[in-house]
């Protein structure tokens, strides 16, 4: 093996290795290290891949990838203690190839990942750990590992080592994460046949639906719980900004019992038997902690550039985008033979004209919104729940009259002025 290659992707995520299959196919020679056993085996999602990033890697790859089942039923719950405000779509077209997205095992799909990459020409390292990257004359050129006489030199480094990105802050890119800029995640696989699987989510055989839960499926954090289908197992699981979690002393583990408690959420996982259990930390920070994303010689993609929209729990596809093009700002560097900042600029200029940075621009403020208003998940959710279970109970009174009920109990810490402002607070953000 060579000391010396075209480009070093720290970490075998599906950013990295957007960025390395990219590379490869070009014809670069390309090393992928991996602290993990395998690739995958550091990778925790809640389980749902867009179809549409990894296509503009490898067309038609839902033909052989290891995926779970496609999604044709999004749902959307505002839940509190009993109860819950459902809304969702359900359409034929996604039960059709080439599909929107599917549900995946992460250790079994990076794999497969990483198998095409070292087809195409790709090196993959596994079980080694970058401890810190080469400085010379003020650019990266390589990277230290934690093997014997494992410094490895590379005209350009990607890092795409996850959320901590000890490497980008140990070249000034960023600081400590604020523990308002993380959520905690945690999640189980529960198996359960399929056939149950589909009776319960009302699913035709081999489809599947996800279900996105805000409110009561946190204990009032800042934070989403989901319920997604697998061919035999379900992943439930709660996430949370670190910060909340640490201020109410809740233990994460609690969090996920007292979803699955809830009487909305407890038949669906009946009888379900616990396999695997993960906790994973994933970066909510957004538009606004996104670090210095190039330097000379560097390039930063994924999680490791806070590139999570927490509103849409959409990350894998922002890494592969992140990582598809950081590869081609290479390859014109590599063409020009200029890996300066200036010579890598391109992938950072295209990066913010992407959806990627746009929609997490569009964002910026709705997590600090949220996290400094508990009323928007403590209250609000809530009376929508007790709105809605009024109106629809026939019980004599007049609409009239359940309609001023209801006025009562919202206002009932709240006057109006604080109401519209609050209202009027979220449409800012979210718009």
């Amino acid at each position: 093996m060579p000391e010396k290659f075209d480009v070093i992707v720290v970490g075998a995520g599906v950013g990295g290795l957007a960025a390395a299959y990219k590379l490869a196919q070009a014809g670069l020679s390309v090393v992928v290290i991996e602290r993990g056993d395998y690739p995958g085996a550091k990778n925790v999602m809640g389980g749902v891949l867009y179809r549409s990033m990894m296509e503009e890697l490898i067309p038609e790859f839902w033909k052989e990838a290891p995926l779970q089942r496609p999604v044709v039923d999004q749902r959307f719950w505002l839940m509190d203690e009993e109860s819950a405000v459902t809304t969702g779509y359900k359409g034929q077209a996604w039960a059709r190839e080439p599909y929107n997205c599917f549900t995946v095992f992460r250790g079994q799909f990076d794999q497969w990942f990483a198998r095409k990459c070292t087809e195409a020409g790709a090196v993959i390292i596994n079980e080694t750990v970058v401890e810190s990257c080469i400085v010379e004359k003020d650019r990266v050129v390589g990277v230290r590992t934690s093997r014997p006489e494992g410094d490895l030199y590379a005209n350009v480094v990607v890092l795409a080592d996850g959320v901590n990105s000890l490497l980008s802050k140990q070249l000034g890119f960023h600081q400590e994460w604020k523990p308002q800029e993380v959520a905690l995640a945690v999640m189980e696989e529960l198996k359960l046949p399929a056939e149950v699987i589909e009776d319960r989510f009302n699913l035709e055989p081999g489809m599947g639906a996800t279900i996105e839960i805000f409110g009561g499926g946190t204990l009032g954090l800042v934070g989403t719980a989901f319920i997604y289908t697998n061919k035999e197992h379900l992943s439930i699981g709660v996430g949370a900004l670190l910060s909340q979690v640490r201020q109410s002393k809740v233990r994460p583990y609690d969090l996920l019992e007292n979803l699955k408690r809830h009487p909305l959420v407890r038949p669906l996982i009946r009888n379900g038997e616990p396999v695997e259990y993960y906790a994973h930390l994933i970066p909510e920070g957004g538009y606004n902690a996104i670090p210095k994303l190039v330097g000379p010689g560097v390039v930063v993609v994924g999680d490791a550039a806070q590139l999570v929209n927490g509103i849409h729990r959409e990350g894998s596809n922002l890494a592969m985008t992140s990582g598809r093009l950081a590869a081609e700002a290479i390859v014109e560097a590599h063409d020009t033979g200029n890996f300066t900042a200036q010579g890598l600029s391109s992938y950072e200029k295209n990066l913010r004209n992407s959806y990627v940075i746009q929609d997490l621009k569009k964002y910026k403020n709705a997590s600090h919104l949220f996290e400094t208003n508990p009323q928007y998940f403590n209250e609000y959710i809530p009376v929508s729940n007790m709105a809605l279970q009024e109106m629809l109970t026939v019980d004599g009174l007049s609409k009239q009259g359940k309609q001023k009920l209801i006025l009562k109990r919202l206002l009932s810490e709240n006057s109006l002025f604080s109401l519209g402002k609050d209202l009027y607070q979220a449409w800012k953000a979210m718009r």
